[in-house]
C-alpha cells in the first residue's frame, strides 16, 4: 500500500477548496493559509515538468501512450514528496488508458472524491474555460473528453461527468470517502470532520472550526482579489473563486440547456439527489 491520497473530482467541483481546508487544518496557523502556497502540502500529477524528467522533449510532443508510460513513474516519485500521506489533486477519471490506470493502485493509500451538481459545474466551468455554455455542456457529455497535451500540462482524461462520477464512486470501500459540494457549504462541520476522520484522526473542535473559517469561500475570494491566484488559467473570464454557491444554474441556464444536462446525466444525478 502506498501513501498517495487522491483529491479527486470533475473540474470545478471543490477540490481546491478542500486543499485550502487541509492546509489550514494541518498547519494550524493563527491566520488563513496563503492560497498561492497550496502546493506546500498537496501537489498535482499532471504538471509537464514532472514528465520531462523522463522524456526531455517539449511535453506537447508526447503521445497519449508516452504519457501513460511515464505516469506510473511520476506517481511513484510523488510518494517521496512527504514522509507520510501525500495529497495529490487529480481531475482524471478512474479509468484505464492505453492499458494503464490513470491512478496507480500500488502507490495509493486512498481517495477523497467530491461530487457537484453538473448544472452548477456547467456554469462555473464555462467561465473557467472561456467557452460558451453550450460548448461546455457538450464537453461534459463527451466520453472522450480530455484536457492537457500542452507544454505545461500532460494529457488528462476526464470522460463525461457521468462516467467520471460513476467509475470513481461505483465501488464503495474503506479507502474511498465521497462528499458532496453542497454539503461542504450547508454542513461544513460535519463534512470536513468526516474528511479528517477518514484520514485517521478525531478532529479537535477548535482546530476544525478555525480551519473551516480560514478556508471559507469568502476568504478564498478575498485572497484572490488581493493577490491573484497562480492556478487560475489565463483563458478564464472570471475569478477562480467566483461564486461558490449552489443552485446558480437556475439563474443562468436556459430551459433547453438544463434539459440537455439532465438528459445526459439523469442516472447519476438521481443517485446523488440532484433530480
Amino acid at each position: 500500500m502506498g501513501n498517495l491520497v487522491w483529491l479527486a473530482s470533475y473540474p470545478k467541483s471543490g477540490s481546491t477548496w478542500l486543499r485550502a481546508f487541509l492546509h489550514n487544518y494541518i498547519r494550524g496557523s493563527d491566520r488563513p493559509y496563503d492560497i498561492n502556497s497550496l502546493m506546500d502540502l498537496s501537489t498535482g500529477e499532471s504538471g509537464a515538468a514532472r514528465y520531462r524528467r523522463h522524456d526531455p522533449r517539449p511535453a506537447s510532443e508526447y503521445s497519449i501512450a508516452d504519457v501513460q508510460r511515464m505516469r506510473p513513474l511520476v506517481h511513484r516519485e510523488l510518494t517521496r514528496a512527504h514522509s507520510n500521506l501525500v495529497f495529490v489533486k487529480t481531475h482524471n477519471a478512474s479509468l484505464l488508458v492505453e492499458g494503464v490506470p490513470l491512478m496507480t493502485p500500488e502507490v495509493t493509500a486512498g481517495a477523497i472524491y467530491i461530487v457537484r451538481d453538473p448544472r452548477d459545474i456547467a456554469v462555473s466551468y464555462s467561465r473557467h474555460l472561456g467557452r460558451s455554455l453550450d460548448e461546455t455542456i457538450a464537453f461534459m457529455a463527451d466520453p472522450e473528453a480530455a484536457t492537457g497535451g500542452t507544454d505545461v500540462k500532460v494529457y488528462e482524461r476526464l470522460s463525461s461527468w457521468s462516467i467520471h462520477v460513476h467509475f470513481w464512486t461505483r465501488n464503495p470501500n474503506p479507502l474511498l470517502h465521497v462528499i458532496r459540494y453542497g454539503d461542504m457549504l450547508a454542513a461544513p462541520s460535519e463534512t470536513f470532520a468526516g474528511v479528517i476522520r477518514f484520514l485517521g484522526q478525531e478532529p479537535p473542535a477548535d482546530q476544525l472550526q478555525r480551519a473551516i473559517q480560514f478556508s471559507a469561500f469568502d476568504e478564498l475570494q478575498r485572497q484572490e482579489q488581493a493577490s491573484g491566484f497562480i492556478e487560475r488559467p489565463p483563458e478564464a473570464i472570471a475569478p477562480f473563486f467566483r461564486s461558490g454557491r449552489t443552485g446558480e444554474w437556475r439563474d443562468v441556464l436556459t430551459p433547453d440547456q438544463r434539459t440537455r444536462i439532465e438528459r445526459d446525466h439523469a442516472a447519476i444525478m438521481g443517485r446523488f439527489g440532484y433530480l
